[in-house]
């Protein structure tokens, strides 16, 4: 990874934070993006060869700043994780318009935008892209049915970007299981104490009776970055502790 340039949205805490960590302690040098630029900045803190942006994922305008950023930083683009996500709970019967459209405009939209103006610069440096999928994109929960279309639609993007951008971009995607990032307070919009309840049943129905935590996350995602992995695109790789079978 030394001096290779790395982009990860949603960069200021969980996976993208962990991940960012990972990469610049293996000499990357680190691109993240995020809406909180206090968060940002204590990420950046982490390491030196961490760098921050302040862009929105439902801005249409953030994929050109990201790319602007990190050539104007490092000349290249190696590595895209596609990190930044925006969540919904909620029944069918109560969900509104508005709801639907930030989470796809977010995962959807907003990552195509950014992979699509990062490709000259992956195809140069005969790159990688990773998409953040979830467990759920395979397995239906209710009361996230739109997040999880919006990342079953992403694993489906994955696998088809694989197939036009081959051979000179891999595309793969994870998709993790429950894990302890904030997400559910946070992306999700649920209360500490509906959290709760929801991390408790999580642990205790998953089969290796745990939520995931970032680190077994992150170090998929440089794995899937590295030479090692060379020969693997336009897979959906589930790190879930046997929560999609379940």
């Amino acid at each position: 990874m030394k001096d290779k340039t790395i982009i990860i949205t949603g960069g200021s805490n969980g996976i993208g934070r962990e991940a960012a960590f990972d990469f610049a302690t293996l000499g990357a040098n680190v691109l993240i993006t995020g809406r909180d630029n206090s968060r940002l900045e204590e990420v950046s803190r982490l390491h030196s060869n961490i760098e921050h942006l302040v862009a929105d994922g439902k801005d249409p305008n953030s994929a050109k700043l990201i790319v602007e950023k990190a050539i104007s930083l490092w000349g290249k683009i190696d590595v895209l994780v596609n990190n930044v996500g925006a969540g919904l709970t909620s029944k069918l019967e109560d969900v509104t318009a508005e709801q639907v459209a930030n989470v796809f405009t977010v995962n959807i939209v907003g990552t195509s935008l950014l992979t699509k103006l990062s490709i000259p610069y992956l195809r140069k440096s005969k790159g990688t892209v990773i998409n953040i999928s979830s467990a759920v994109s395979s397995k239906a929960i209710p009361g996230i049915s739109h997040y999880g279309a919006s990342k079953a639609a992403l694993d489906y993007l994955t696998k088809t970007w694989a197939l036009e951008l081959a051979p000179d971009i891999r595309v793969n995607s994870i998709a993790p299981g429950p894990t302890k990032s904030g997400a559910l307070t946070g992306m999700m919009g649920l209360s500490k104490e509906d959290a709760k309840k929801v991390e408790e049943q999580e642990a205790s129905s998953n089969p290796l009776k745990r939520r995931g935590i970032p680190s077994d996350i992150s170090r998929w995602i440089v794995w899937l970055a590295s030479p090692e992995t060379s020969w693997t695109t336009g897979q959906v790789i589930a790190v879930d502790g046997g929560y999609g079978i379940n």
